[in-house]
């Protein structure tokens, strides 16, 4: 499979693949188009599990999703977006022990706009 986050992926041969697949996936993608990142294999990471919860029909994400490219926004801008989400509340669950809240995590995604993400995406 050749994973282009401007495009949708296939949703089954998407879940055919496990985690693992998914993520070199996404960073062989990176690789090619020579983005330097940080750390390449939590950028996977991150791509790989939105793509999934998009995949599986994540309501919340499939609504941010369709929302934001209506905005104007290419779709791996979205992705990003929906991304810093993410990574927000694994940041809690990771350093101060909470456990996932997907009210919250839907309550952010709803709240997310492409105006909103472009404003704070300047700021760092």
């Amino acid at each position: 499979m050749r994973y282009d986050p401007d495009k949708p992926v296939d949703a089954a041969e998407w879940l055919a693949l496990d985690e693992m697949e998914q993520q070199l996936i996404v960073q062989h993608h990176h690789k090619r188009a020579r983005v330097q990142l940080p750390s390449l294999r939590m950028h996977a990471i991150i791509h790989a599990t939105i793509e999934t919860q998009v995949a599986e029909g994540h309501a919340a994400a499939c609504r941010a999703l369709e929302r934001m490219l209506t905005e104007g926004l290419e779709r791996h801008d979205v992705i990003h977006a929906l991304g810093s989400v993410m990574a927000k509340h694994m940041f809690g669950i990771m350093k101060e022990g909470q456990s996932f809240d997907d009210t919250a995590y839907t309550r952010d995604l709803d709240a997310l706009s492409a105006e909103r993400w472009l404003a704070e995406s300047r700021e760092d």
